[in-house]
């Protein structure tokens, strides 16, 4: 029928085709439990995306320092001097050469210094000296001979013996009144003074408290004529001054000599 076996069938295929006949596995002994694998160790962290840093604003540039001033005009300190001081009618002060070249007042003192040695050590025939509280170009004194050829001519513009007399009075005992002039020389010098003042070398310093008499002293431009930085540079008078032992004290001249001994003492 269909759907089931005929007779024998089943035993006429199973010997046709025997099956492999396979011994029973071998009863699993259960070994140690195997130990997990390590997890492995989290990888090092890549670099970071590169986030765009926020923009800082560049700090504003500090305004340079005001350099030193340069040479006036570009032109060397040395050079800048020279020239000016050829056009001066009278002593320049260190103060106003750094001001009108806007140098310090160290560095223009230092550089007449050294223009003063270097026409000293060069045998130049002007010097450059510090008078009357300035500096000034001088003719040297070992030329004067030429120069006194030059301007004078044969001509000799000096001051008198009574003008250098009274001057030297004014000099040593100013301020001083005229009266007082006269009494030390022995003689009326109104005249006299009159001229040293017209030539600017005397000026009026005042009166005097007691009897309102017109005081005289020397001026900036006596200074200049006789080379001398102040009147502490004045030579000392005793060298001048005939011994006391030659003059009769009770004199009008012996009291002058006196008076004179007395004030530089």
């Amino acid at each position: 029928m269909p759907g089931r076996p005929r007779p024998g069938e089943y035993l006429e295929t199973v010997l046709r085709d025997p099956a492999p006949v396979t011994a029973d596995p071998a009863p699993a002994v259960p070994g140690p439990a195997a130990e997990p694998a390590p997890a492995p160790a989290p990888s090092p962290p890549g670099p970071a995306a590169s986030v765009p840093a926020p923009a800082v604003p560049a700090p504003a540039a500090e305004p340079a320092p005001a350099a030193e001033p340069a040479p006036h005009l570009g032109v060397p300190l040395k050079a800048a001097l020279e020239a000016i001081l050829m056009i001066v009618d009278e002593p320049a002060t260190v103060a106003h050469l750094a001001e009108v070249l806007e140098r310090p007042k160290r560095a223009v003192a230092a550089a007449l210094a050294a223009l003063a040695e270097e026409y000293t050590a060069q045998g130049r025939g002007f010097d450059l000296r510090f008078v009357a509280g300035g500096w000034r170009f001088y003719s040297r004194a070992s030329c004067a001979p030429a120069v006194d050829r030059f301007v004078l001519d044969g001509q000799q513009a000096r001051l008198t013996q009574a003008a250098l007399e009274t001057l030297a009075v004014i000099a040593y005992r100013q301020p001083v009144s005229r009266s007082r002039v006269s009494a030390v020389r022995g003689v009326n010098c109104d005249g006299v003074m009159r001229t040293l003042v017209q030539r600017g070398l005397v000026e009026e310093a005042g009166s005097e408290p007691e009897t309102g008499a017109i005081l005289y002293r020397t001026t900036q431009q006596f200074l200049e004529r006789m080379g001398l930085r102040g009147l502490e540079e004045l030579p000392e008078l005793a060298p001048f001054l005939p011994e006391a032992d030659d003059v009769e004290p009770d004199s009008q001249e012996g009291s002058a000599i006196a008076e004179a001994v007395a004030a530089q003492s």
